[in-house]
């Protein structure tokens, strides 16, 4: 038996990670991790506890929607570096990415303080489908992905059973999601017209 697992380089929350990617992908979700898109470590990584009550949509507008695994990593890069080094935020601001593969692109995870709706990034998963969908729908392999990882979290307690899904432009004045993709959200299972919109320079992104 091994006497220390940091012998090996191998972290309780490494291995954790890899059991997760392992649970993804017996789930049929077609799940890319950081790894694999090459990202960058997060400046700082804080986490919060308890099962997720908010379920926030977003898109991208820019970059612009990717069709192929090697388009979307580029997409998650630009993605990052843009939140990374322009805005200076710890890492890519949302949870997680969906791409016009059809693919999840893990962005900072589940139960990850993000950066992409004030007020509620301690509490909500952020999920940004990569495109622009003010005009457009996103194909339906999108939609189902995003779906898709949104049960996962239910089905594993990560996501609450009664959880709230809403558009970003719910909680902070924006265009996003998109008007297409935020008339399409309405439809989906959990939807709320709740309003909790304020003035965003008197709050932290």
């Amino acid at each position: 038996m091994y006497s220390s697992v940091g012998a090996f380089g191998i972290s309780l929350i490494a291995i954790l990670h890899i059991l997760l990617i392992i649970d993804l992908s017996l789930a049929c979700l077609p799940y890319i991790p950081r790894e694999a898109w090459d990202a960058k470590p997060p400046k700082s990584v804080e986490k919060f506890a308890g099962r997720i009550p908010y379920v926030i949509i977003h898109h991208s507008y820019q970059p612009a929607a990717c069709l192929t695994g090697p388009e979307c990593c580029e997409a998650m890069l630009s993605m990052q570096k843009f939140h990374q080094q322009d805005r200076g935020w710890n890492d890519i601001g949302y949870s997680f990415a969906i791409g016009g593969d059809g693919r999840v692109y893990e962005g900072r995870g589940f139960n990850v303080v993000g950066a992409h709706a004030p007020r509620y990034n301690d509490k909500s998963v952020g999920i940004c489908m990569i495109g622009d969908w003010t005009v457009d729908m996103p194909p339906e392999n999108m939609i189902s992905a995003a779906q898709s990882l949104i049960e996962y979290g239910v089905r594993r307690s990560i996501i609450a059973s009664n959880y709230t899904l809403i558009g970003h432009r719910q909680v902070r004045p924006t265009e996003c999601p998109g008007e297409k993709l935020f008339k399409e959200i309405q439809n989906w299972p959990h939807y709320s017209p709740m309003l909790d919109v304020v003035d965003p320079n008197g709050i932290r992104t």
